[in-house]
């Protein structure tokens, strides 16, 4: 028999009403508290547990050390119709980014692409959680962050770029037996978490993947404190074309200052890049996501390779754990939940009720 904790099963709802609760305490207005929490627990539904309701005693943090700004006033600063900028006054990313949003949505509507940027935020969770939010209005949603170097770049000596992700969803028709296509990516080849699970476990980490503090390339999790990048000089490359597409753009760099000499330069912060494309604009919403539909359908009718246990497409295998969990729960990992408990006592927050 296994020695391991079972994992506390909770309603989707009940752990968004939690999380909420426990984020208002933390200062966040109650609408605030709700986006935030949206983010998460989109994330604990699809498995992303990195990105899930873990996450919610880091942002407590943030909030009670003053690295996330409560009392954000978020402004909107409008260049074209087509482009914008959300100036985000250190608030947290999940609400800086959902505004970001819905700001393109609107804006494409009219404009048939709009892009809007973010500056200064802190922490965006989930990138995949904003572009799936484009697409559910029938848009095409695309999205680069750009953060604190924390990843190798091919050829310099220790951490020089951020792990920062991409993400890209695409609507299927309505009533489609298909999910829309998520394509949710960073630029590293494993996360940070995986490196500290590695490290709990005492599990080799696979070749190329992670690096000592000088950068030199070790499987030992003991000694590894950084990822490298995805293909090299590929994931190198694109860390660094997103820091140009987002912190550059809207006049926030992050990787000069945090080379630089100035310590302010090492001061926590994200900037992003949400972009929606209205398929209406380019000859039909109906018949692009009929074609949607019918390429993932292509996809899946392949012959499935020897020894694979099917054929997906991004995003697929994520909303089928989502629908499952809504059904039956989210499953909250053992430590998660003592932390969880701890702070709503701290906070005087009830606790929910769990689903087994």
């Amino acid at each position: 028999m296994s020695d391991t904790p079972a994992k506390v099963l909770v309603p989707a709802e009940d752990l968004r009403t939690f999380s909420a609760a426990l984020l208002e305490k933390g200062g966040l207005s109650a609408e605030q508290a709700r986006t935030t929490a949206d983010v998460f627990v989109w994330a604990a539904l699809r498995g992303v547990e990195s990105h899930g309701i873990a996450r919610v005693p880091a942002y407590l943090d943030l909030l009670e050390k003053g690295v996330a700004n409560a009392d954000a006033r978020i402004v909107v600063e409008s260049g074209t119709p087509a482009a914008a900028v959300v100036d985000a006054d250190r608030a947290p990313g999940p609400v800086a980014l959902s505004a970001a949003a819905d700001e393109a949505v609107t804006r494409a509507r009219t404009t048939g692409v709009a892009a809007v940027g973010v500056r200064s935020t802190v922490h965006t969770g989930a990138i995949g959680y904003y572009v799936s939010r484009i697409a559910e209005q029938g848009l095409v949603g695309i999205g680069f962050v750009a953060g604190m170097p924390n990843m190798g770049y091919t050829g310099v000596q220790g951490a020089a770029v951020a792990t920062s992700p991409l993400a890209v969803a695409v609507p299927t028709a309505e009533g489609s037996p298909h999910a829309p296509l998520l394509l949710d990516m960073a630029t590293a080849t494993i996360a940070l978490g995986k490196i500290r699970q590695a490290k709990a476990s005492g599990t080799p980490l696979p070749e190329g993947a992670a690096a000592t503090a000088d950068g030199t390339p070790t499987t030992d999790p003991e000694r590894a404190v950084m990822p490298l990048p995805l293909g090299g000089a590929k994931g190198s490359g694109m860390s660094l074309a997103f820091e140009l597409l987002t912190s550059v753009l809207v006049g926030a760099p992050i990787f000069a200052a945090f080379h630089s000499d100035d310590p302010a330069g090492r001061k926590h912060r994200q900037n992003a890049l949400l972009i929606a494309v209205d398929p209406a604009a380019f000859g039909g919403a109906e018949a692009f996501t009929e074609a949607v539909d019918a390429t993932l359908g292509t996809l899946k009718g392949l012959p499935v390779a020897e020894g694979a246990d099917g054929v997906y497409y991004p995003g697929e295998r994520s909303a089928a754990v989502a629908a499952g969990r809504a059904e039956k729960g989210v499953p909250v990992a053992p430590k998660v939940w003592r932390e969880l408990t701890e702070r709503a006592e701290r906070l005087g927050v009830t606790l929910p009720a769990t689903a087994g």
